[in-house]
């Protein structure tokens, strides 16, 4: 089978990327081939099909250029023209969306279907629902006022970066989309990655619960055969993009008050000025920042750190942090809001807090640091089970290729 994989970006920019290309690799290692469709952009890996990659809001050039950047996010007229001679030249059997919205845009929907491809979609947010794809409105709160039909409140409630312009824009490109692309009339398939997901999507958009779907957890490419020990250096740590839905503010008032307790803080973001400025104006010596890290070098800060703390404040759909840390035996510690409480067992591979309340991760931090030995080998022992079960490539892959061959059966 010839799989075309279609995400915005051709590079690691995110939890979707890198669930895009693992399920590329994990394809691959099965006898599939598999072909790329995304935007071009400076950071870009090669690809061999990159010829066929429409210009991106960075890349386009010309004295138009914001012009055709507002159009295009409502319909890329080049993505539709690239995609349809990617089609006739390499001839895919089937079509796996990652991301689109805003940037491919549903212009290649009819493409596809013009050349009778089916399309499948993994749900790694809320944007068919959501005009600003949280549900948090511009003071950070929860919010579903839009109840998938009122994107207006996208506006007055400046849910989009506080920009009232930005979220006018994506208001209207919600309601435009709806009324002449509409995802329940052209996705042929939809994989959530969490039941939360399922659940919200279909609520809000009752259409789809006629559309075809599996639930699939990401999954990761190895899993721990043994669980941990006790680490030598006990300390906890959070990582992933430094903003507000993340709750790493929250996170630090929690360290402020247990000084006993160490925190490790991996990453960047728009927030990172602000939460460094916390630690030095508290004197917080036991919060350590260590910027962005990848590959083997954050690999081993998982899997030494005692805990991993996942402190969302918005609907996390199911976190690769939760995947990546059982994967080598780290329990979590996770916030019960979204589809973070699926996946973290309250006292088996972690413990739950209630989202945006720091007394209650006080709480259960100090549980898990007074776990004895014995107790945490079985809540490592617990995290690598749950990942077998729910993460492993082995129950991966055969359920994703039964549901792509509900519409091609080769």
């Amino acid at each position: 089978m010839k799989i075309l994989l279609i995400d915005v970006y051709n590079f690691n920019k995110g939890g979707a990327e890198t669930v895009c290309f693992n399920t590329g690799d994990l394809l691959k290692q099965n006898g599939h081939e598999v072909i790329y469709f995304t935007l071009k952009w400076k950071d870009n890996n090669p690809s061999p099909q990159e010829k066929y990659f429409p210009e991106s809001k960075e890349t386009r050039k010309g004295p138009l250029r914001q012009v055709k950047n507002l159009v295009n996010y409502f319909y890329h007229f080049e993505a539709a023209r690239k995609i349809e001679q990617l089609i006739l030249d390499e001839k895919p059997d089937i079509a796996h969306i990652h991301l689109l919205w805003g940037q491919i845009t549903p212009s290649i929907f009819p493409v596809l279907k013009k050349h009778h491809i089916p399309i499948f979609f993994t749900v790694h947010d809320y944007r068919i629902v959501c005009p600003a794809y949280t549900f948090r409105d511009g003071s950070g709160k929860i919010c579903e006022d839009c109840q998938g039909k009122h994107f207006y409140k996208c506006f007055t409630h400046t849910c989009t970066k506080g920009s009232k312009l930005m979220s006018f824009v994506m208001a209207a490109e919600q309601y435009f989309r709806n009324r002449f692309f509409n995802p329940a009339q052209y996705i042929d398939g939809f994989i959530y990655v969490s039941n939360f997901a399922k659940n919200i999507q279909e609520k809000y958009m009752p259409a789809v619960k006629n559309i075809p779907n599996i639930t699939l957890y990401n999954f990761s490419s190895s899993i721990s055969p043994t669980p941990k020990k006790y680490p030598k250096e006990k300390y906890f740590l959070f990582f992933g993009r430094l903003s507000y839905e993340k709750g790493v503010k929250n996170l630090m008032e929690a360290f402020k008050e247990i000084s006993e307790c160490k925190l490790k803080v991996v990453g960047t973001g728009p927030l990172e000025k602000e939460l460094k400025s916390y630690k030095e104006h508290h004197k917080l010596d036991n919060i350590e920042f260590l910027g962005y890290k990848r590959g083997q070098e954050l690999i081993d800060l998982v899997t030494n750190a005692f805990f991993v703390i996942v402190p969302s404040e918005w609907y996390e759909n199911n976190p690769m942090t939760i995947i990546e840390a059982y994967s080598v035996g780290t329990p979590v510690i996770g916030a019960k809001i979204g589809g973070i409480p699926e996946i973290v067992i309250n006292k088996k591979t972690g413990f739950q807090f209630e989202s945006a309340n720091p007394e209650n991760l006080i709480e259960q931090i100090l549980v898990a640091n007074s776990l004895s030995e014995k107790q945490y080998t079985e809540f490592s022992y617990q995290a690598i089970q749950f990942a077998k079960t729910n993460f492993s490539l082995d129950n991966y892959y055969p359920k994703l290729i039964e549901f792509y061959r509900k519409f091609h059966n080769k």
